[in-house]
């Protein structure tokens, strides 16, 4: 019996289009001086609207000039990221690398190679982004006064130097 069928919700798709997944309806789960800088960003959780609870996997489009997020490195996390549309800037602690339609990186966990796409072409860019949803992590952020743990679910923001955001 599949979970939903104990919960009496609808059972939950067999397959489905990507576009058609709703957006995530909130932006961004940085605190709000860190969130407006994710305008032109547009997620939409594929692995949630199939009940995946080992990983995620987002269909995510960026406009021009918009960032996939602030530059970070998990814990525990590791991340894969397929250009489908476009052309992004990923930009690491190694420099730029331009990714085109087709390609792919990926960031395993620990590493500390803090990492986000940027989109520096006059056209949107769409790619999938899936990572790993295990417990216990956190992410840093070399260019901001930021640090990211993982709490039952949810991310919580506090300073570098441990005080939280309002």
């Amino acid at each position: 019996m599949a979970d939903d069928d104990r919960t009496g919700a609808s059972p939950r798709p067999v397959a489905l289009v990507a576009a058609e997944v709703a957006p995530r309806a909130r932006q961004s789960a940085y605190p709000p001086e860190f969130a407006r800088r994710m305008d032109g960003r547009e997620k939409r959780a594929l692995g949630d609207a199939f009940g995946l609870r080992n990983f995620g996997v987002n269909l995510t489009h960026l406009a021009p000039g918009a960032c996939s997020a602030l530059r970070h490195a998990h814990a525990v996390q590791d991340e894969f990221v397929y250009v489908l549309e476009g052309e992004l800037d990923l930009v690491t602690d190694r420099g730029s690398t331009r990714l085109r339609a087709g390609m792919c990186a990926g960031f395993r966990a620990g590493t500390g190679d803090a990492h986000h796409l940027i989109n520096r072409s006059a056209a949107p860019a769409v790619y999938l982004e899936v990572g790993d949803r295990l417990p216990g992590d956190s992410a840093s952020y070399p260019d901001d006064d930021l640090v990211a743990l993982s709490r039952d679910g949810a991310w919580v923001f506090t300073r570098k130097d441990g005080t939280p955001y309002d």
